[in-house]
């Protein structure tokens, strides 16, 4: 048995690791705490002993409750391990690699799982239709217990969604639309509430600009998440600096995760210094609490024990390790998670876009005229130097940023796997394959304004009330 059990830690990654040890933890104090007998608590707790001398084995470091290894949180305060390692933090991503990340690395690192084809054929089975594009293709490629949620759904238990914006500059990317065009998918196929949460706060922490402008970008983004179609009888949109203020339930679970983490578990997750305010160490537990369902008492009817599913980009992924870790200790049930890649920049998906550089991205406010200069100018090519080499060795579509923003954006497959062809092949060349994408993103990004503009100040007003929804708790 003893034999059996060091067999199956040696297959666990550090993260995997440190998640069974904290588990065994909970376990422990849960039996302590239920005065269980005698003999069951002690094997408890030298299970608790193995599975720590198992972890220091193999990170060579002690086990810190809420403080994952530190090779892998992958802060590091702001440098990466290895020259060729990738950088990923809820404010930075480098890589050096043409190709964008590597995916498969950091799923390892982070200690989450693999969307694989039998959970992508389970989501089918339980939704009764083809699953998102962004599922099939990979762009959602990771997550958290996603199969608790599905045994939910199917055993008709509830569950919500979260996701959220930084709202960092007034006009939004189309990258930005990724989380919330799948969340909305989400919603309809589930029939489940949203809340959408908008860190306005966090923005002025970390950004040199007023509190009102953070609030008024807000509140214009707000206006860019509605117009993907979110049905307002069951979606709460909330600005921090707004919600905090009126919200016990709310403000009771960022205290109870305040309680619970200490400064150097922040300090190890994100790598703040001494130097940072105070405001930005205490932040992380504000985009916690949307995680937990008491938050919202009038959405939930105050019940406590409904799961959360986040959908988001995998660099939030530690906001909500440090969630995860700490919700057992407060009573409430760990959230879930779907990650996505990162949407490239228009240079390379080496490049991080940036709302400063216009030329970075295609923006929702741009023209037809300014869409297509950007694609025809910018757009990173993954052709040949002349024709006759691209007719002769054909085209990288794993580097060619056109390709990957129709990966994202065009919803056919098979006329994406006949461009993909043609352009590896040599047969398509480069300057067609961005006539495609423009004329791709020129309608997407115009239906996107027109829905916009009959968003009104009363309508955002109407999201943004605490309210009821329209389902029963």
């Amino acid at each position: 048995m003893a034999d059996s059990l060091n067999c199956d830690l040696k297959s666990l990654s550090p993260l995997q690791l440190f998640e069974r040890v904290t588990e065994q933890g909970e376990k422990v104090r849960a039996l302590k705490a239920g005065k269980a007998p005698k003999d069951e608590i002690d094997a408890a707790v030298r299970m608790l002993l193995s599975l720590k001398l198992s972890y220091k084995t193999t990170t060579g470091q002690d086990y810190q409750a809420g403080l994952p290894p530190k090779d892998l949180a992958l802060i590091n305060n702001g440098t990466a391990k290895e020259e060729d390692e990738d950088l990923v933090d809820p404010w930075n991503v480098q890589t050096s690699n043409a190709k964008g990340v590597d995916y498969d690395k950091l799923i390892v690192r982070f200690g989450s799982s693999k969307i694989d084809t039998d959970l992508i054929n389970r989501i089918e089975r339980a939704i009764g239709q083809k699953p998102h594009h962004f599922l099939r293709r990979g762009i959602f490629f990771s997550h958290r217990d996603m199969d608790q949620v599905l045994d939910a759904y199917e055993n008709k238990k509830p569950f919500y969604l979260y996701t959220g914006r930084g709202p960092s500059s007034q006009a939004m990317h189309v990258g930005h639309l990724i989380p919330f065009l799948f969340t909305k998918w989400l919603q309809e196929v589930f029939d489940v509430p949203l809340v959408i949460q908008l860190t306005d706060d966090e923005k002025y922490l970390w950004k040199d600009m007023t509190i009102e402008k953070a609030y008024e970008y807000a509140r214009e983004n707000a206006k860019d998440i509605i117009a993907c179609g979110f049905d307002i009888n069951k979606t709460f949109i909330f600005s921090d600096l707004d919600y905090l203020g009126t919200s016990a339930g709310f403000y009771k679970n960022i205290v109870k995760v305040q309680k619970h983490v200490t400064f150097n578990q922040v300090k190890g997750i994100f790598g703040f210094t001494d130097s940072d305010c105070i405001g930005k160490i205490s932040f992380p537990a504000i985009q916690a609490a949307p995680s937990f369902s008491s938050s919202f008492p009038q959405i939930f009817n105050g019940k406590e024990n409904i799961q959360c599913l986040i959908p988001c980009a995998i660099d939030q992924d530690p906001y909500f390790r440090m969630t995860r870790d700490v919700a057992p200790r407060i009573g409430q049930p760990k959230p879930a998670l779907l990650h996505s890649v990162f949407f490239p920049a228009l240079q390379g998906a080496q490049t991080k876009m940036s709302a400063s550089d216009p030329n970075s991205s295609i923006f929702l406010t741009d023209t037809p005229k300014q869409i297509k200069t950007k694609i025809n100018k910018h757009a990173f090519s993954g052709g040949r130097d002349t024709i006759e080499e691209h007719r002769k060795y054909g085209g990288n579509c794993d580097v060619d940023v056109s390709f990957m923003y129709l990966t994202f954006f065009l919803e056919d497959d098979d006329r994406l796997e006949q461009l993909k062809q043609a352009y590896t092949s040599g047969e398509l060349l480069t300057g067609e394959l961005k006539k495609v994408l423009i004329e791709t993103m020129q309608p997407l990004v115009a239906a996107h304004q027109e829905r916009r503009k009959q968003v009104t100040d009363e309508i955002v007003k109407q999201f943004m009330t605490p309210r009821k929804l329209a389902f029963e708790f």
